[in-house]
């Protein structure tokens, strides 16, 4: 019988297949699978779940994720960030895409373009483009 060895890299990228194909459940169960297994967890893992709920339309499943992350010590990224804004952005929560970004400029992570103009995006939605 032959086995095949977990590690991060092999997690990362069943978890991105999923977040491609616009399976955000799958990508859950591997996330909390991985979650249990004795290899770590890093931006890459988090960033490709969080993208996945995000491209779902699941915004509290993706800062449910991202908040786990930050428990974690996961270091995070404008990737990370980016996609856990948008989730916002896409449900109407302008409130929470805003608190993030803010989050993102006392994190010093630079912010990207997918990120600002998802904050920019949740602001219009909300009709709160004053803000």
């Amino acid at each position: 019988q032959s086995s095949v060895e977990v590690d991060t890299t092999s997690f990362n990228a069943a978890i991105s297949a999923c977040e491609k194909s616009g399976e955000w459940q799958k990508a859950l169960q591997l996330f909390n699978v991985f979650a249990q297994c004795v290899v770590k967890s890093n931006t890459i893992t988090s960033s490709a779940a969080i993208s996945a709920c995000e491209k779902g339309g699941e915004w509290d499943k993706a800062l449910q994720l991202f908040d786990k992350m930050i428990l974690n010590v996961v270091q995070s990224n404008a990737i990370t960030f980016g996609a856990a804004i948008s989730a916002c952005e896409k449900s109407g929560e302008w409130e929470k895409a805003l608190r993030l970004f803010g989050l993102m400029a006392q994190s010093e992570v630079k912010s990207n373009t997918i990120a600002c103009n998802a904050a920019i995006s949740a602001c219009e939605k909300g009709c709160e483009w004053e803000r």
